[in-house]
């Protein structure tokens, strides 16, 4: 059987296959050993994902890293997703265990519930001011839930803007035959000048489409839940970009009661992830790239 991905994404990518993972179940966890193995065909960037019979399923970070600090990754990542399906409105799927490396595979890896659904970037929910009132309702019972006490911490998106100079320097130079690139330098140079104002509130992190489960045209459910975490409060608004068209949009705004600071912190929050998509994965991950482009577009229309 072939890897789940046949274009390596991430230079040094680790293959996995599912001859690999059943090794891995029988060793490890003998307790699932003869469940069917299926590998999950995703737009996903970051791990490979394979079902375990009907109700688990098991991911496998594709980026070479240290097996020790990627356990520790993975440890705070299964804490993360914990809290978030506790406080969740909607079904989140819940970690159940961490595994070892082994049969050929160098990194921890982990398992979790596997939810049912059809992800946002199959379904197109963008259209349904239902379905954006159900983001809304999902984005505002986590703003609500206690930071205690904690700040956000990192490099990754939801802190400061200008920290995202030097990488979005790069995507323009990256980006040269792909986009218009001097107009878009126009609108990074104005939004990365909006100044924050709100404090810190826990957020899903990483609202993208492949995210996002969708049934009868509904939210049905949240995946990557392991990047929950105190940030910007306008971080979650990058979905209303990446997912909505702009009747929905505007629904997703009013419910949430947003101002225009806020409102448009969240675009930034998009347009920056939104030009690393495109240029990164314009080849190993088509899909992905279209979705950077599409959110792109949703931007630049909102600014003429």
């Amino acid at each position: 059987m072939p890897s789940v991905r046949e274009v390596a994404m991430h230079e040094g990518q680790v293959n996995v296959t599912a001859e690999t993972v059943a090794l891995l179940i029988r060793d490890q966890f003998p307790r699932w050993s003869g469940r069917k193995i299926r590998p999950v065909h995703s737009t996903g960037t970051d791990n490979a994902i394979f079902r375990i019979g009907d109700d688990l399923a098991a991911r496998f970070p594709l980026r070479p890293a240290d097996a020790a600090e990627t356990l520790a990754a993975l440890r705070r990542e299964a804490r993360a997703s914990a809290e978030l399906a506790q406080v969740s409105r909607f079904p989140a799927p819940e970690p159940i265990a961490l595994g070892e490396p082994g049969a050929g595979y160098p990194m921890p890896w982990s398992v979790q519930t596997w939810l049912t659904g059809t992800v946002a970037s199959d379904a197109d929910p963008g259209g349904s001011d239902a379905f954006a009132e159900d983001l809304a309702d999902f984005i505002a019972g986590l703003r609500q839930t206690d930071t205690r006490g904690r700040r956000f911490s990192g490099t990754g998106r939801g802190g400061v803007l200008t920290h995202h100079d030097d990488w979005m320097a790069k995507c323009f130079e990256e980006s040269g035959e792909l986009l218009d690139v001097p107009r878009l330098r126009q609108v990074w140079s104005r939004l990365r000048e909006l100044p924050r104002t709100g404090a810190d509130v826990m957020s899903h992190s990483d609202l993208i489409p492949g995210n996002v489960l969708v049934t009868g045209g509904r939210l049905s459910g949240v995946l990557d839940t392991g990047g929950f975490a105190p940030a910007d409060p306008a971080l979650d608004l990058v979905g209303a970009w990446h997912l909505l068209r702009r009747g929905p949009r505007e629904v997703l705004r009013s419910a949430l009661g947003c101002d225009d600071l806020e409102w448009e912190r969240g675009k930034a929050w998009a347009f920056e992830q939104a030009m690393g998509l495109v240029w990164y994965y314009v080849e190993s991950n088509p899909a992905m790239s279209a979705m950077g482009r599409r959110t792109l577009d949703r931007v630049l229309e909102s600014t003429d």
